[in-house]
């Protein structure tokens, strides 16, 4: 039996991936991910739009995923992200408890917080 909520994890993992890493990979390694995680086209439709076989098609996923997540494990870009995140919703925690104290202060917290978020 086959775990879909791996499976959904998985291609959602893939798409974040793609999305950050995809300018690195191949012409050919991003189109067909892309059809494949993007478009949800199986093996045999990828194969007939790009005329690559379905074995090339299978190869082709397979050194993709491979190159991303060595990305994602050498830059850590991702876990970075997600890190600076975390930090944002701890820092939006605080200042709310902190409660309007010193509202000046309270909003160029504030604005301070809405620039990073715009920025990551």
């Amino acid at each position: 039996m086959v775990d879909r909520g791996l499976s959904v994890r998985k291609n959602l993992g893939v798409n974040i991936l793609l999305d950050v890493y995809g300018a690195l990979l191949t012409d050919r390694q991003r189109v067909t991910l892309e059809l494949y995680y993007g478009e949800d086209l199986s093996l045999g439709e990828i194969s007939q739009a790009t005329g690559i076989t379905r074995q090339g098609v299978m190869n082709c996923i397979h050194k993709a995923e491979k190159k991303l997540f060595e990305l994602e494990t050498k830059l850590g870009l991702i876990r970075k992200f997600r890190e600076i995140s975390e930090h944002i919703d701890v820092l939006e925690g605080l200042i709310f408890q902190a409660g309007m104290t010193n509202k000046v202060a309270l909003c160029r917290i504030d604005e301070l917080l809405v620039e990073i978020k715009g920025k990551i």
